[in-house]
């Protein structure tokens, strides 16, 4: 079902943000994409949006900003980080440093909201941590407009499969049909994806590991269009796959997600 009703189990996605410069014009930006409410939030949590639709949280968007609040010079790039759940953040924290990984981020508590961190796994695809209190996670997914998909793209598919095993407790599973592509499970669950940057077609060869955030749309090509009328880029035009109809694309900010009509192209719509 679309809403989330219950805790996530470690291991599994349970929320994605986007940090830019500018969090307004994202926030305009993705209300008129996906048709998210959102707004600037309080100073104590340092103006983080949660963007809701139909009420319920989808997604956050952030300022690019210095611990001291200042802005940072230079600038990051515009990114959207997967957030995987723990029980224990210290512990992952622990997990992650023992078996090739680094923590970018110690873990920090979000007010009652919950416990945080920011890691990168032995091949750099960056990722957070999320050990949930007041606030589980995402309360909508796999419906248009909110997160379907979570996909690790990795220069090492060994070394990844080994670390998120020992650290998350994720499991690699070649996928059928599907050469080159695995599954990612929790508990038997499949949660996610993971395939070698060598085997995406078309991507730039200095691409670095990271997790991408695909967000389900009813129309790929009417929401490309809309992107790219918005001031979007397009990485990887809409095509045709075993999921459905996917494309890859930047923001107006330089943020990167794909989007996907998850029904296979021998199905109807």
């Amino acid at each position: 079902m679309p809403d989330v009703t219950g805790p996530y189990a470690p291991g599994t996605p349970c929320w994605v943000d986007l940090m830019v410069p500018d969090q307004q014009a994202a926030l305009d930006f993705y209300r008129d994409l996906f048709g998210w409410q959102g707004e600037v939030g309080p100073p104590e949590t340092g103006g983080y949006a949660v963007c809701s639709m139909n009420g319920k949280p989808v997604a956050g968007i952030m300022a690019a900003m210095n611990p001291d609040g200042s802005k940072p010079d230079p600038m990051p790039p515009s990114v959207w980080t997967t957030y995987l759940a723990t029980a224990d953040v210290d512990a992952t924290q622990s997990r992650i440093a023992t078996n090739g990984g680094e923590v970018m981020m110690p873990a920090m508590d979000v007010m009652t909201l919950g416990r945080m961190s920011v890691a990168t796994d032995p091949t750099g695809a960056v990722f957070g941590l999320w050990q949930a209190r007041d606030f589980p996670g995402a309360g909508v997914v796999n419906e248009p407009g909110a997160v379907i998909w979570n996909e690790l793209n990795t220069s090492d598919t060994a070394t990844a499969s080994g670390f998120y095993a020992k650290a998350l407790g994720i499991k690699a599973t070649p996928m059928e049909g599907a050469t080159g592509y695995f599954s990612l499970e929790v508990d038997g669950r499949m949660v996610g994806g993971l395939q070698g940057l060598a085997s995406i077609e078309g991507i730039p060869e200095d691409a670095p590991s990271h997790w991408l955030t695909y967000f389900a749309v009813d129309d790929t090509d009417g929401t490309v269009d809309a992107l790219v009328r918005a001031g979007g880029n397009v990485l990887k035009p809409p095509f045709d796959m075993m999921a459905g109809r996917m494309a890859v694309v930047q923001d107006p900010q330089g943020g990167v997600f794909a989007v996907i009509n998850a029904t296979p192209p021998d199905q109807p719509a």
